[in-house]
C-alpha cells in the first residue's frame, strides 16, 4: 500500500465539544429550517436565492459579505429567503490545486485536515453567530457531514458527486434540503435517480456504524447546464428544460418536486456576468407559467465583494483559487430586482 498515515483526524464528538454550537442559535436555525422547508414543500411562497462566493477561504471577508446578505434580507424578507454560500470544499475535477479550506485552511500553506476541519466550524458558527443565517455548503466528503450538521440549512450536491451512492444514501438522513445537481454530461436522468435514493430509507455503514436512514423528502433537482464532448456549454434553465423536466418529475411521483436554477457554471458558461440576465429570465417564466412557478423555488448565485477571481496572494496554485464570482454592488442591485419580481 502507498498509504502514509500521517495524524489521525479528531471525531465528530471531539469537533462538536471543542467548537459548541453557542446557546440559542440552534432554537434560531430550527425557526430557519422550517421557512426554508415550508417553501419547498409548497406551504410558503417564498423565493429562495443561495448566494455566495465560489469558495470560502478567507473567514473575515466571508462573513463581512454575509453580514452585507443579513442587511437585505431584512429589507426583503417578505418576498426571499437568502440562503448564504460557505462553500469550504472547492472541488476540481482532477484533484489537483486548491481543495478549499477544509484541507487547506490558509492557501498559502500546506494543507492541514485537521485544523481545516476546526476552521470552517469555527467560520459557520461565526456566520450564523453575527447574522442569524444558518447556510449552505456542498457535501463533496460525506463523511465530513457530520462535522457540520447542527449548522447547515442546506447541502448542495455537486454535478461530479451526484452519481456516488455514498452521497446518496446520506442525503437520505439528512434533515434539510439538499439540491441535487444534474451531472455535467447534463443527464437528467442521473439527477431523477439521485433524488429518488434520497427520498428513501436505508441502511448502510457510515462513520464506522450501521445507520439507518428515514429518507430525505426535501431532496430535489438543481439545474447547471452541460457540457458535450466537444467541451461547447449547453444550458438548461430555458422554459422548456424546465417543462420537460416537471413532466419527468410528475411521471415518477417524487416527493415535492422542487428546481432551483444555478445561474452560473455551464449555463452561463463560466461567464458570471450572465448570471443576472439568467436570474431575469428564470423570473419571466414563472410570471407565464403557473407550471413553472410551482416547480422553481429559488436559484444560485456566486458572488462575493470584489468583482472576478478570489485570489489568496501568491500562493503555491498560482494567484486565483477560484471561478470569478459576481461583485457585491451588482449582487445587491440583483437581489432587490428579485424581489420586486418574483
Amino acid at each position: 500500500m502507498s498509504f502514509k498515515y500521517m495524524e489521525r483526524i479528531p471525531t465528530v464528538g471531539e469537533i462538536l465539544e471543542s467548537l459548541p454550537m453557542p446557546a440559542g442559535l440552534a432554537v434560531i436555525k430550527a425557526k430557519r429550517d422550517e421557512a426554508i422547508a415550508r417553501v419547498f414543500t409548497g406551504e410558503s411562497d417564498k423565493f429562495i436565492v443561495i448566494i455566495g462566493p465560489c469558495s470560502a477561504h478567507d473567514e473575515s471577508a466571508v462573513c463581512d459579505y454575509i453580514e452585507r446578505l443579513a442587511r437585505v434580507q431584512e429589507k426583503v424578507a417578505d418576498k426571499l429567503i437568502l440562503i448564504p454560500r460557505i462553500y469550504t470544499n472547492k472541488p476540481r475535477t482532477t484533484g489537483e490545486g486548491y481543495k478549499g479550506m477544509a484541507h487547506q485552511p490558509d492557501p498559502n500553506r500546506k494543507p492541514d485536515v485537521a485544523e481545516g476541519i476546526r476552521a470552517i466550524r469555527r467560520m459557520h458558527i461565526r456566520s450564523l453567530q453575527a447574522t442569524h443565517m444558518p447556510a449552505a455548503d456542498e457535501m463533496l466528503y460525506p463523511d465530513n457531514y457530520s462535522y457540520l450538521e447542527d449548522l447547515l440549512s442546506y447541502v448542495a450536491v455537486g454535478a461530479r458527486s451526484v452519481e456516488n451512492q455514498q452521497h446518496r444514501l446520506v442525503c437520505s438522513g439528512l434533515a434539510v434540503p439538499v439540491g441535487m445537481k444534474n451531472p455535467t454530461s447534463g443527464d437528467i436522468e442521473v439527477m431523477l435517480n439521485s433524488i429518488r435514493a434520497s427520498q428513501i430509507s436505508h441502511t448502510f455503514s457510515y462513520n464506522g456504524w450501521v445507520v439507518e436512514t428515514k429518507g430525505n423528502p426535501l431532496a430535489h433537482s438543481v439545474l447547471r447546464g452541460s457540457v458535450d464532448k466537444y467541451g461547447v456549454n449547453h444550458p438548461n434553465y430555458h422554459f422548456e428544460d424546465i417543462a420537460r423536466l416537471s413532466h419527468e418529475y410528475l411521471k415518477r411521483g417524487l416527493l415535492n418536486p422542487a428546481v432551483i436554477v444555478d445561474a452560473n457554471h455551464c449555463n452561463s458558461g463560466k461567464m458570471h456576468r450572465e448570471q443576472p440576465r439568467i436570474v431575469t429570465e428564470v423570473l419571466d417564466n414563472r410570471h407565464h407559467s403557473g407550471l413553472i412557478r410551482k416547480l422553481v423555488k429559488g436559484v444560485m448565485v456566486e458572488s462575493f465583494i470584489e468583482e472576478g477571481a478570489q485570489s489568496a496572494g501568491e500562493n503555491v496554485y498560482g494567484k486565483s483559487i477560484t471561478d470569478p464570482c459576481l461583485g457585491w454592488e451588482d449582487s445587491e442591485a440583483l437581489l432587490y430586482a428579485i424581489a420586486e419580481n418574483c
